[in-house]
C-alpha cells in the first residue's frame, strides 16, 4: 500500500515536471518584495520556474521594444502595457491592473518630520530623492506632487534622481538624501518600516495603476497565463495588499479565469 502511494506520488512529481515551464518576467522596482514573494508561492503550487528582471518601467519596455525575451510585463503605470498592446508587442485582452501603488515621503529618521507636506514647502534639508520622472512611473508622480506644492523650482537643486525607484529607496536608507519620496510598498514592511511617513494624498498626482500585461514572446506558454490568473487571485492579491498597495476591482470572469488558473 505504501509503495502503491509512493508510485502515485512519483507519477503526479514527473507529470508535473514534464509540464513545467521557465518564465521570465519584467518587473517594475517597486514591485520587488511581493514579488518575491509571489513568485515563491507560484512556484511552489504550479512547478513552473520564474526569473525575474526587476527595473523602471521605462526602461524595462525599452528592452522590451529591442528585443529582449521577457514573457510578462508587470509595470508600474497603464501607459506602457496600453503601448505594448497597441503596437503588438502584447496579447490583446490580457492587461490588467495588479496593483495600485502608493506614494510616500519616507526618512529613516525618526524625528525627520511631523508633516510631510511642510517638510516639502520649507526644504529645510539638504537632499530629497526621487526617481527619474522620465523612465519612473514613481518619479513622475513625485515631481507631479512637487509642482502641485509650488516647491519644484526651489527644490530642483537639491533633488537627487535615482534610475528606478529601488535607487531612489537606497539613496534615502543610505542617508545620501534626507527624505525621499518613495513607493509605500517599500517601507510597509521589514526593517525600513520606521521611520518619518508622510502618505501622499492620492488627489496629488496621477493614479499609480500598475498594470501586468502577456507579451507575445510568452503566448505561447502556459505558465504565463497562469501567473496571469494567479496575480488576480485571492492568496496574491492579499499578499499584494500586505505590501501596501491598494487593489482594484477585479471583473467578475477574470475572478473566474483566475479559480481556473489555481
Amino acid at each position: 500500500m505504501v509503495f502503491r502511494k509512493l508510485v502515485y506520488v512519483l507519477v503526479i512529481f514527473g507529470a508535473q515536471a514534464a509540464s513545467a515551464e521557465s518564465l521570465l518576467v519584467a518587473s517594475a522596482a517597486n514591485f520587488t518584495g511581493a514579488m518575491r514573494e509571489l513568485v515563491q508561492e507560484f512556484q511552489a503550487q504550479s512547478g513552473h520556474r520564474v526569473r525575474v528582471s526587476y527595473g523602471s518601467t521605462g526602461k524595462l519596455y525599452t528592452q522590451i521594444e529591442n528585443g529582449a525575451p521577457f514573457d510578462l510585463f508587470l509595470a508600474a503605470d497603464e501607459a506602457r502595457p496600453l503601448r505594448a498592446a497597441k503596437s503588438g508587442l502584447a496579447v490583446a485582452g490580457t492587461r490588467f491592473t495588479y496593483a495600485i501603488g502608493q506614494l510616500v515621503l519616507w526618512s529613516p529618521d525618526r524625528s525627520g518630520f511631523k508633516s510631510g507636506e511642510q517638510y516639502l514647502r520649507e526644504g529645510a534639508f539638504q537632499r530629497l530623492a526621487i526617481a527619474n520622472p522620465k523612465t519612473a512611473p514613481y518619479g513622475a508622480a513625485a515631481k507631479e506632487v512637487l509642482v502641485g506644492l509650488g516647491v519644484w523650482e526651489q527644490l530642483k537643486h537639491k533633488i537627487v534622481r535615482g534610475d528606478s525607484i529601488a535607487q531612489t529607496f537606497q539613496f534615502t536608507a543610505t542617508g545620501n538624501a534626507q527624505a525621499g519620496l518613495v513607493a509605500a510598498s517599500q517601507v510597509t514592511v521589514g526593517k525600513y518600516s520606521e521611520g518619518s511617513k508622510w502618505m501622499v494624498p492620492a488627489a496629488y498626482h496621477v493614479p499609480l495603476m500598475q498594470q501586468a500585461v502577456l507579451l507575445k514572446n510568452g503566448e505561447g506558454k502556459k505558465s504565463g497565463r497562469e501567473f496571469l490568473g494567479f496575480l488576480k487571485g485571492p492568496q496574491a492579491r492579499a499578499i499584494i495588499a500586505k505590501h501596501g498597495y491598494a487593489l482594484s476591482e477585479i471583473p467578475e470572469a477574470e475572478k473566474q479565469d483566475a479559480n481556473v488558473a489555481r
